[in-house]
């Protein structure tokens, strides 16, 4: 099935891949622009100030404000790495999009690669060590765990879907 030229499985990749750009573009964006509001989920976070205090898991905290900025631009700096790939590997992508079906393929390697990584900031950063390490779950207001999962979600069938050959 096509349109103009163009199979509508492959506009549905390039969308799936510039519709992740946009967010992360969009993500990085926000923590520059609304900086002190997701400085203030960083810190909360990382002290684990608002979870159960388990003593067990208290010595993971990090409350040392060093840290937490370097944490926080750790994060921003790779959310506009992810954008920065993710709409370069668009761009290899919307290249390759009238060509055959080995040229298509071959063309996927950066938007793949930008689409793991985007998928280890939500699954690793936030999932697994936000999550998990720091304890967000047990946060009935600084859990992005939610928020987090969704955004690996779609991240994830995006990668797997662009991985399909034709």
């Amino acid at each position: 099935m096509t349109c103009t030229g163009i199979d509508l499985v492959r506009w549905a990749k390039l969308i799936g891949v510039a519709g992740i750009a946009l967010h992360m573009t969009l993500a990085a964006l926000g923590n520059v622009v609304d900086y002190d509001s997701n400085w203030a989920f960083v810190q909360h976070v990382l002290s684990m100030d608002t979870t159960f205090k388990s003593p067990a898991l208290m010595g993971r905290a990090i409350t040392d404000p060093t840290l937490q900025t370097a944490a926080y631009l750790a994060i921003i700096a790779a959310e506009m790495a992810g954008a920065a790939l993710l709409w370069s590997g668009f761009v290899v992508l919307w290249r390759a999009r009238t060509a055959n079906a080995d040229g298509f393929h071959a063309a996927k390697g950066l938007a793949l690669f930008a689409l793991m990584w985007c998928f280890a900031i939500w699954t690793i950063g936030f999932i697994a060590i936000g999550g998990e390490w720091f304890a967000m779950w047990q946060s009935e207001t600084w859990n992005g765990q939610s928020g987090a999962t969704r955004f690996a979600t779609v991240t994830g069938i995006v990668m797997v879907f662009l991985a399909i050959r034709e």
